[in-house]
């Protein structure tokens, strides 16, 4: 008989692994508590190692600009991700290769609309090459310098042919993408402040020392050892999703793993091998994570620790804002004003105790910021309203 492991359970887990408990001792331990850290807005990165550590913005660039123990890379479902370094070569094989060949496949297919009387897939091929001589000459380097040591980058292809939202657009982004999905490229430090979009590119064996290659069932499994170690206990059809694995990768992972099958509230789940066991659950703590943080976006069944909250929470295409915690349960959410200032709104009733605490992370979070105002790069109704 497989032992139940309810939602207590999970949010007793979650609270303390994901670091809502008792802080991290820096950026490296809050990202390899949550085996990466999502980082398609560049402030989600920086507001999730503040909710989890006394850590500073200023320790973030260290660690992903300076010391390099934190790498910005393309990863699972496509998205970007800050990597603890040891992990960069196991989220390349695992994610990013499979991306690369893909995304190839695509822009030669976007290549036969530049009027090209050659062999596409030896063209690219070659201004590849040519983009990555073109910015180890000049490294770090932004998109637009690179395209000058490199001009067939400035190739314009037709987007959306036929349609009433056609465009023309240069190759450049699309083949520094490429590259970058390869693990041949690394984004480097940004242009401005830690919310800046634009960074610099470096060639990897620059930016990074050799990192030691592995083989892609082998760092499947690995990667997804180190989710059911963060996430888990968890359906398996959750592990599919955060990795944007295919039915058979995920099985033959999980095979190698053996994990235990447990019962959960609302169906069957798998748990790493000895981590069936019942955990104490901490005292109530209170806790303001950004948007896209990656302890919400670790699942994609939510309702355990979302409850009835999506609809106000989310935006459309499924990315959630901004988020207010209690004891392991999302019960609100915020916003900064443009002066800086945090305003919460409670989406339910967690007594007066909790009230208070949620008030003081608040105020422990806008001293932190220096008066930075962050607005999220996907805004959600409650965000919204709450920032106006």
């Amino acid at each position: 008989m497989n032992r139940k492991l309810g939602n207590d359970q999970r949010r007793a887990r979650l609270v303390t692994r994901h670091h809502l408990a008792a802080p991290a001792d820096g950026p490296e331990q809050v990202a390899e508590s949550l085996v990466v850290l999502h980082a398609t807005d560049p402030a989600t990165v920086h507001l999730s190692v503040l909710a989890r550590s006394a850590a500073s913005t200023a320790d973030v660039e260290r660690a992903l600009y300076d010391e390099r123990t934190l790498v910005r890379m393309l990863g699972m479902r496509r998205t970007m991700f800050v990597v603890p370094r040891a992990l960069v070569p196991v989220v390349q094989a695992a994610c990013a290769d499979d991306i690369a060949t893909r995304e190839r496949k695509h822009l030669i297919k976007h290549l036969a609309t530049a009027g090209l009387d050659t062999d596409l897939d030896a063209w690219l091929a070659e201004v590849e090459e040519g983009a990555h001589a073109a910015l180890r000459a000049r490294e770090p380097a932004y998109a637009q310098q690179v395209a000058d040591g490199e001009p067939r980058l400035r190739t314009e292809i037709v987007l959306a042919a036929g349609k009433s939202y056609e465009s023309r657009t240069y190759i450049t982004n699309r083949v520094l993408f490429l590259l970058a999905a390869s693990g041949r490229i690394v984004r480097g430090r940004p242009r401005g402040t830690w919310v800046s979009t634009q960074y610099a590119w470096s060639t990897t064996e620059t930016w990074l020392p050799v990192l030691e290659p592995v083989d892609a069932e082998t760092a499947r499994v690995e990667l997804a050892r180190r989710w059911l170690r963060a996430f888990g206990p968890a359906p398996v059809a959750d592990l599919k999703w955060w990795t944007g694995w295919t039915a058979g990768q995920v099985k033959k992972a999980l095979a190698a793993i053996g994990p235990v099958d447990v019962d959960l509230d609302d169906g069957p789940g798998v748990a790493l091998p000895g981590d069936d066991e019942p955990v104490d659950h901490p005292e109530p703590v209170a806790a303001l994570l950004p948007a896209l943080d990656p302890t919400p976006m670790g699942w994609q069944e939510r309702g355990w620790f979302l409850g009835e909250h999506r609809a106000q929470l989310f935006d459309r295409t499924g990315n959630i804002g901004p988020t207010v915690w209690w004891d392991g349960r999302i019960v609100g959410g915020w916003a900064q004003r443009p002066d800086g200032e945090i305003a919460i709104r409670l989406l339910e009733d967690i007594g007066a105790d909790g009230t208070a605490a949620v008030d003081a992370a608040a105020e422990r979070l806008h001293g932190r910021l220096g008066g930075v105002a962050v607005i999220p790069k996907f805004r959600t109704p409650v965000e919204r309203d709450l920032s106006s």
